[in-house]
């Protein structure tokens, strides 16, 4: 683990230099990722560039587990979609993964919504 120059703790996947860039790389979970380098920092799912809060949002949208894995071919699990709602809070659409201390914070309804399915 290294401290990156926000002070904020992270662990470095990567860490050859690339054009003098570090690639930060936070693992939010076994199934979800926020990488600097991939779709701009936002938190998506591992292995692709789907990004977590379009998932939530087809769950909030009244689709269900099984739509959503079918929509995404397979490449988002029922068990990535669980990790994605348990993470929901820390997630903000169309803004990179600040930290755990920020205060990202989503509508409470949203993770009721997501919870019914």
């Amino acid at each position: 683990m290294q401290s990156s120059p926000g002070g904020r703790i992270v662990s470095r996947i990567g860490m050859k230099e690339k054009q003098n860039r570090h690639r930060d790389r936070v693992e939010l979970g076994r199934h979800v990722v926020a990488d600097s380098q991939i779709c701009g920092g936002q938190p998506t799912f591992r292995g692709t560039r789907i990004m977590v809060w379009i998932v939530l949002e087809q769950i909030e949208d009244g689709m269900t587990w099984d739509e959503v894995v079918g929509e995404w071919d397979g490449k988002v699990s029922k068990q990535a979609i669980a990790e994605a709602i348990a993470i929901a809070d820390l997630v903000v659409k169309h803004e990179p993964f600040r930290g755990f201390h920020v205060g990202a914070r989503r509508k409470p309804a949203r993770r009721a919504a997501a919870l019914a399915a």
